[in-house]
């Protein structure tokens, strides 16, 4: 489905991975988007190589910066009718390292700071945004996509912090979604399992195929063209709602 000229759309973590190929198709199928991302140099890259792009360098923990970054889009691009959220970090670590000692406190509050709070940063500020919105003849005013992870569900050994705060992400989405249904706006939310992005670009062969060989079909890693596909469907097929969906072929994490 093609997007009218005026749609506009807001991905976090959009210069890159996952956000990057949502970023791409949405352009495609003629949407505006206006790009957040900490990576200046991929951002800047990406908005002048899509005439309908923009980018603002924006950490989706700062209220003011986001704030900010929304208002700027909305002068430039117009209201925005959809938010996707791909920002994010990945740290391993135990609660107990080899010598016993706990994991450093900063570290997990680090991952759930970029993880939970920036998702909740950016929904708040996007529903205050789109509610001014005129509905669409369903009433909708506006769509949130969030991401969480299978790690929500089957963390393993060292993802404490990461399942945690992707957990906190996919608890987010039903009573969002249900307190802004007066609104007009719906949030679901897209559970990725391992899928072939920069993050494990820089891994050995041998421990990509090692991988790849965990899933039971199709038996490889996910292209993040297929989680744009998954955003995109889910930004025009107007009755999802309050839903995390699982994009993960069929994989369930072992311990480790």
């Amino acid at each position: 489905m093609s997007f009218d000229s005026n749609f506009t759309a807001v991905v976090t973590g959009g210069a890159s991975g996952l956000g990057r190929a949502t970023s791409e198709l949405l352009l495609k199928n003629g949407a505006q988007v206006l790009v957040l991302d900490m990576d200046q140099e991929a951002g800047e890259e990406f908005s002048q190589a899509h005439e309908r792009a923009e980018f603002i360098k924006t950490d989706v923990t700062q209220a003011k910066e986001v704030e900010a970054a929304l208002k700027t889009g909305q002068s430039q691009l117009g209201s925005m009718r959809a938010l996707i959220q791909c920002a994010g970090i990945a740290k391993a670590e135990k609660i107990l390292n080899k010598d016993g000692s706990p994991q450093e406190l900063e570290h997990f509050a680090q991952v759930v700071q970029v993880n939970l709070l920036g998702t909740f940063n950016v929904m708040r500020l996007a529903a205050a945004q789109m509610k001014s919105n005129e509905p669409d003849s369903d009433g909708e005013r506006g769509v949130i996509v969030n991401t969480s992870s299978i790690a929500a569900f089957e963390g393993q050994i060292g993802q404490t912090a990461y399942a945690s705060s992707k957990a906190g992400v996919h608890a987010l989405t039903l009573p969002a979604a249900r307190e802004l249904a007066r609104e007009g706006i719906r949030v679901t939310c897209i559970a990725p399992g391992i899928f072939d992005t920069p993050l494990l670009a820089g891994l050995p062969e041998k421990a990509r195929v090692s991988l790849a060989q965990q899933m039971p079909f199709p038996q490889r890693l996910g292209q993040a063209e297929e989680f744009a596909s998954l955003a995109h469907e889910i930004i025009t097929n107007k009755f999802l709602n309050g839903e995390t969906i699982r994009l993960d072929g069929a994989l369930r994490m072992p311990p480790r």
